[in-house]
């Protein structure tokens, strides 16, 4: 019997991976023979996309050889996710992105410059700004276990960190690689995301053939907010990809 397809997935802007537990599960509940990796980033080194993407391209080395996987990058890991699946791994048999870009996010974040971002990412890290990143990220759809979540991510990553991560969302661009994505591809798109517009999606869409969009209802944490309709949808992709799993019912 052949493996079932595997979920390798990487994380926002904290970097942490913690966030990810609400949709891990829910897809546990929908699917438990599907084994999840999380990626996690160090909340202390200042590192750029490039040197980012050879780590994960090291732990995605060291998956069961022969083992088919799908990726998963979520916001500020789209633009990895999109570069290594134009230079695919062995295994790669799916991408998906989620509340993602392949260049800045415009209007909005590409307003910011220098001293702005670094000024603003120290504002969004004092304990009394609290409510206002979390009704970012999460607006409505908040709840004491995600507030409580997303502060406790926050409080494992540096300023310098998240400061140097924005910087690099301002010059990420790589539209260029979609054209060479081979893999079945999905966009999970949040229908409240106050961070990364809807253009976003119709850019990547635009240059990566074949890209499916779904519409959620949700914020921007919409893995976290929304963790049984992103679990719906990534499970009837898998299933799509022709990889072996249970009979449907």
């Amino acid at each position: 019997m052949r493996p079932a397809v595997r979920l390798v997935l990487l994380p926002g802007m904290d970097g942490t991976g913690d966030l990810f537990d609400p949709f891990r599960e829910a897809m546990g509940a929908r699917m438990p023979h599907v084994p999840i990796d999380v990626v996690r980033y160090s909340g202390t080194e200042l590192l750029g996309y490039g040197e980012l993407e050879r780590q994960v391209r090291a732990q995605l080395a060291r998956l069961p050889q022969g083992e088919p996987f799908v990726l998963l990058g979520e916001s500020f890991s789209g633009p990895l996710a999109i570069s290594i699946a134009a230079s695919p791994p062995a295994g790669l048999r799916g991408l998906v992105l989620c509340c993602s870009f392949a260049r800045r996010p415009s209007p909005g974040l590409a307003l910011m410059r220098g001293g702005v971002i670094e000024l603003t990412m120290k504002l969004l890290l004092v304990p009394q700004m609290a409510g206002p990143v979390r009704r970012m990220l999460l607006g409505r759809f908040a709840t004491p276990r995600l507030a409580a979540m997303l502060r406790d991510a926050m409080r494992k990553v540096s300023g310098a960190v998240m400061t140097h991560r924005m910087k690099e969302v301002q010059r990420v661009n790589v539209i260029d690689k979609l054209a060479r994505v081979r893999v079945p591809s999905m966009y999970l798109q949040a229908l409240q995301d106050r961070v990364v517009p809807a253009q976003a999606a119709r850019t990547i869409q635009g240059a990566l053939a074949g890209l499916r969009i779904v519409r959620l209802e949700g914020p921007h944490g919409l893995l976290q907010a929304a963790p049984d309709a992103t679990a719906r949808a990534i499970e009837t992709f898998c299933r799509e990809l022709g990889e072996p799993g249970p009979a449907l019912p």
